[in-house]
């Protein structure tokens, strides 16, 4: 009888010691995931008039980001990064998630802004951002990806869809700023490419004055 109790006593105290365990490592992470919080609130707050370099506005940041925390993607592409503002929303998202977002910028002056956006907003750990051509790089990207925002040249659009569509999971996300120009060149071609796809189901948010279109794969094919 003495050695069962001795054995109860140590499964009681080993699982004693691993729920105070989990415990401590569980407010770790809310103490860091506040204070990451708060440090992108208030680089997001002290920049909010600073935008410019084709950024998207704070409005449709909020959009991207919403949609990111709530169907809980986590491997995000981003075409066309500017100097950072739209990649800061769905990295801040992605770090509620346990994801990380690859964004792209050809523009080197852009780029190295958007890098130095990123360190000083705390989330330079979930982008991974690159210097290159997007019309080179994304059919090269091996993905997969669950969520993709485009606001590059509206022309190739189409030509980023049908790249990327391969690599996007099912229940994933499309989604491509500026599309209520339809005047612009592409944006009608690659809108009436789009709405032609089965598997995908396509809205516009119209609450953007500049239109995304969110696109979600409902099946390979």
């Amino acid at each position: 009888m003495k050695h069962k109790s001795k054995a109860n006593f140590l499964i009681f105290s080993l699982l004693l010691f691993l729920i105070l365990s989990a415990e401590s490592s569980f407010s770790l992470k809310l103490e860091e995931n506040q204070s990451l919080d708060e440090k992108v609130r208030n680089f997001l707050e002290s920049h909010r008039y600073s935008w410019r370099d084709m950024n998207v506005p704070e409005a449709d940041g909020k959009i991207l980001y919403d949609l990111i925390i709530k169907h809980n993607y986590t491997k995000a592409l981003e075409i066309g990064t500017s100097t950072g503002h739209s990649a800061i929303w769905i990295a801040w998202a992605l770090s509620k998630t346990g994801g990380k977002l690859i964004t792209i910028e050809i523009n080197e002056y852009r780029y190295k802004e958007a890098l130095s956006n990123f360190e000083e907003a705390g989330l330079s750990d979930y982008i991974d951002a690159r210097l290159a051509d997007a019309h080179e790089l994304v059919p090269k990207l091996k993905g997969p990806f669950d969520f993709v925002f485009s606001d590059a040249d509206k022309g190739w659009y189409k030509n980023y869809l049908i790249a990327v569509l391969p690599k996007l999971e099912v229940g994933g996300c499309f989604t491509a700023h500026n599309v209520s120009g339809r005047r612009q060149w592409g944006i009608r071609e690659f809108l009436d490419y789009l709405r032609s796809l089965p598997n995908m189901e396509t809205t516009i948010d119209r609450t953007s004055w500049s239109g995304i279109s969110i696109s979600y794969k409902k099946s390979d094919k």
